[in-house]
């Protein structure tokens, strides 16, 4: 019997629950109890396969420690040698995410939402990591929080969803309100100059000036969810919106309020970040298969990490990828440098 070799994984990284499609060949059996996958040293189930094709996701037992580990086949007694593949590291869970974490330049530490359902009032609304497992209450009495942002003077701001305000954060971890009367507001962002940019997702991007003063910057398709924004190293700002569409779109509005489309064929599109490079990562579906899309500046995309219910993306200042789910955050160590406009 020929022994299994791995030629590709795609992507080569994911956390728990993302599903990896390993293209190999001389994968042989009979029946599928005569067929594994293995992470590391942990066998996960197969949920598809061929003598050149198998789909199995990350198990849930790999992500503890997360890192580098590799993948093997086994069939009928044969294994292949072991490609080289990484694993997130859980660093938070039982959470509610609705939008990409905020990573704090100036502390390290790491931000996130437990937003809870529309109108519901939860006991944190704002969580703040540290480290693996070493979560804190940070802040409470916001309704419905999602998106966080941190100014160039290191200001932490906070949107609610539900009474279309942005709240900035003080030094004695209260949020006062900065900006009103912003619809459902959802994604934000700051460019180069320091200048906030909020969305509505009922089809607004409004700027808001440093007297929390808001004007309507660019109109867009109402989203079925929320808006999400980053700014890329070109100066533009990008949005995704999930709409009811399974093709939805990645928009570009220029510095004068120009709306283009930038790629096309992402399902459920929300969180996103930059590289250095001005790759931009997105928490999207795409050809069947959810987690992070990396697309170049000339719109070329493939999937970098795998996970399913991700909705948020960004990056430390020591390479790693954080990625959120709709419960808990995972760390990627995949030595990609993070893209600020500040």
């Amino acid at each position: 019997m020929a022994q299994p070799v791995i030629e590709s994984l795609t992507p080569q990284a994911g956390v728990e629950g993302g599903e990896v499609v390993i293209t190999c060949r001389n994968f042989v059996f009979s029946t599928y109890d005569q067929a594994s996958v293995r992470f590391g040293a942990t066998e996960t189930r197969v949920i598809s396969a061929s003598e050149t094709r198998v789909i199995a996701p990350v198990p849930s037992s790999e992500i503890a420690g997360g890192g580098k580990i590799t993948v093997t086949l086994e069939a009928n007694g044969a294994a292949s040698e072991g490609f080289p593949f990484v694993t997130g590291q859980k660093l938070a869970e039982n959470l509610h995410p609705v939008a990409s974490p905020a990573f704090d330049r100036d502390s390290g530490a790491l931000y996130t939402t437990l937003s809870g359902s529309r109108g519901q009032k939860v006991p944190v609304s704002v969580y703040r990591i540290i480290a693996p497992g070493d979560s804190e209450p940070f802040l409470t009495d916001i309704i419905n929080a999602t998106a966080i942002a941190f100014s160039p003077e290191g200001e932490m701001f906070v949107t609610s969803r539900y009474d279309g305000t942005v709240y900035r954060v003080t030094p004695f971890k209260e949020g006062e309100p900065f900006a009103r009367d912003l619809g459902i507001a959802t994604g934000m962002a700051f460019d180069s100059e320091g200048r906030m940019y909020v969305g509505d997702r009922n089809g607004t991007i409004y700027s808001v000036n440093e007297d929390g003063e808001s004007t309507t910057f660019a109109t867009l398709e109402p989203s079925v969810s929320a808006y999400h924004l980053a700014f890329g190293p070109d100066g533009f700002l990008y949005v995704t919106g999930p709409t009811l569409s399974s093709f939805d779109c990645v928009m570009r509005i220029s510095r004068d309020g120009e709306v283009a489309r930038f790629f096309t064929g992402l399902g459920r599109p929300q969180g996103i970040a930059f590289d250095r490079e001005g790759n931009l990562y997105v928490a999207a579906s795409r050809r069947g298969h959810r987690g992070i899309i990396r697309i170049t500046p000339d719109a070329e995309a493939e999937m970098v990490a795998a996970g399913i219910a991700l909705v948020g993306v960004c990056f430390d200042d020591e390479g790693n990828m954080i990625v959120a789910s709709n419960r808990e955050i995972f760390r990627l160590s995949l030595g990609v440098e993070g893209y600020w406009p500040f």
